[in-house]
């Protein structure tokens, strides 16, 4: 089973209620979450996602694959209004942590989580830290798909792969870059946040039998030829298929995500979080070199 913990900022749109805590602060959210607590809110930025996988049952026992745990910073007396609104949307989610203001990634270890969605930087910051797979979302209207099967889409470095590409990209330009990845090219990559979460859902499309999958992956990388050829030899040593592999050579990634009708796409540059986002559910994974130094332009990402 794949479990997932998702922030109820995420999974719900809260920006009503959360601009009244910022504004008024703590006591006034509570009671505006109390006054409202027997009306369902509407679906989050995550909320399609969700739905989708809370679907994929073995194709065998009909047994659920995926659980989904609630993690949030609410208490459980302001807590009620998110469970009573996972019962009006059907949502197969019994388990949930309310921290009260403290941080609930602490919790991640004990629940087995292997992906955790936020719309609260710090902890997502916090869980990558610890060794999670994670990514802040920024919170948005839900747009629903008619498409039954899970798309998700990835970038490489700092994401599927550690940084260690990109550093010295980022030290020593392109040109070096480039020899780096020739020279090294049969010496498979470091995984990184995001290396165990694909090799889960590897291993949950294996369950199916061939072109029967719930779930589609894509590599979407700004890596071009011949950087190309370490990612792929890589991902193969590691026993590891994905669907899908665009090498886009510096070309924007967002009509690309389109096309691919992404659910979820996960990415370490906030410039490509900026524009994916207007597509897609985008999640930035603050992890790696360019998420402590300004982001160059170029083709390599």
């Amino acid at each position: 089973m794949l479990t997932l913990a998702i922030s109820s900022r995420t999974l719900f749109d809260l920006d009503e209620a959360h601009k009244i805590f910022l504004t008024q602060g703590i006591a006034a959210y509570r009671t505006f979450q109390l006054a409202h607590e027997d009306e369902p809110l509407e679906p989050g930025v995550a909320f399609p996602l969700v739905h989708k996988l809370l679907n994929i049952k073995h194709p065998e026992s009909g047994d659920d694959l995926v659980e989904v745990v609630l993690v949030s910073r609410n208490n459980g007396d302001t807590g009620l209004r998110i469970f009573n609104s996972i019962e009006h949307h059907g949502l197969n989610i019994s388990r949930a942590v309310f921290s009260n203001g403290g941080s609930p990634y602490d919790y991640l270890p004990a629940l087995g989580v292997e992906l955790f969605l936020s719309a609260h930087n710090s902890d997502v910051i916090g869980a990558i830290k610890a060794g999670h797979a994670a990514a802040h979302l920024m919170t948005r209207k839900s747009v629903k798909s008619d498409d039954p099967q899970v798309r998700i889409a990835f970038d490489g470095d700092a994401v599927i792969f550690s940084d260690e590409s990109e550093q010295v990209y980022q030290s020593d330009g392109l040109e070096a870059f480039r020899q780096n990845e020739h020279a090294l090219q049969n010496q498979p990559l470091t995984p990184g946040p995001f290396g165990a979460f694909l090799k889960k859902l590897h291993d949950l499309q294996a369950i199916f039998p061939s072109g029967e999958s719930p779930i589609r992956t894509a590599l979407v990388t700004a890596r071009s030829a011949p950087s190309h050829k370490r990612v792929i030899l890589t991902l193969r040593s590691w026993g590891i298929r994905i669907d899908e592999a665009l090498f886009l050579g510096g070309q924007d990634k967002s009509a690309f995500l389109k096309s691919f009708r992404a659910d979820i796409f996960f990415e370490d540059q906030l410039t490509y979080v900026k524009t994916a986002s207007e597509h897609t559910a985008t999640g930035h994974v603050p992890y790696g070199i360019t998420n402590k130094q300004p982001i160059k332009n170029s083709e390599k990402s």
